[in-house]
């Protein structure tokens, strides 16, 4: 299909190790995707990769059918990718407002276009509080959900977010499940979701992908996903009833 953020037999090697072996996702426009799977098992080096931060060793990105493999991250955020990181990358010293401001006029806005679109955005994301203080006061999960907002900016398509609730209580994580949700339903954005959090994945995600040692173990519904003795033995286990993997 032609409007598919795809991963297509993607292998990476550092220095003779292999990082992802022949992995391929697909996520579609108004779709929401988790990824899971163990510390290691090669899910921020896929994010990296299907952003342009990481060329791979073998196989191709393809986005909306054109091949995306050697575009840069600000070629690939131009045709509709952002990302956000595990570590938010907001400016301090600005405001809140001023960090999503700064994001949406790097996306050819005017300062006023910029300025309206901050302001929705932070409302979406619950932030509209926090509009005029600086970044660095922010609370943990908040700087979170900054990070997002400063992604939405871009306008994108695909929306791919690296562990969105690390440090996030369960009350936390069940708002950002629900602004997330919205968000899909509003503006019919891909997301990609890599994350610990099981529970939340589970609540928030209709097909997951379990990585394991660089590979694909498996795909499926949550149910799907819950049911699968190969997932449980090398990752879910105990975290299927205590809501968080490891």
């Amino acid at each position: 299909m032609a409007d598919l953020l795809e991963a297509r037999g993607i292998t990476v090697r550092f220095d003779g190790v292999t990082a992802l072996d022949a992995v391929d996702l697909a996520l579609a426009p108004g779709e929401i995707v988790g990824m899971i799977g163990p510390n290691g098992a090669g899910k921020t080096t896929l994010v990296n990769v299907l952003s342009g931060f990481q060329r791979p060793t073998a196989g191709t990105v393809a986005l909306l059918g054109a091949d995306a493999t050697t575009w840069s991250p600000d070629a690939l955020a131009r045709a509709g990718v952002a990302r956000t990181f595990q570590a938010v990358r907001a400016f301090p010293a600005l405001t809140a407002l001023e960090n999503v401001e700064a994001a949406a006029v790097s996306a050819a806005r005017s300062r006023r276009g910029a300025r309206a679109l901050a302001r929705e955005l932070l409302d979406r994301m619950g932030l509209a509080g926090w509009a005029d203080r600086p970044a660095s006061a922010l609370p943990h999960a908040d700087e979170r959900r900054l990070g997002i907002a400063r992604a939405l900016a871009l306008r994108p398509r695909f929306l791919l977010l690296d562990e969105p609730a690390a440090g996030m209580g369960e009350a936390e994580g069940d708002e950002l499940v629900a602004a997330l949700v919205a968000l899909r339903d509003r503006d019919g954005i891909g997301l990609l979701v890599v994350e610990h959090d099981v529970r939340l994945v589970m609540a928030l995600c209709e097909r997951i992908q379990v990585l394991d040692h660089g590979r694909t173990l498996a795909v499926g519904t949550p149910a799907e996903i819950r049911a699968d003795a190969a997932v449980r033995t090398a990752y879910l286990g105990a975290a299927t009833g205590d809501a968080r993997g490891s």
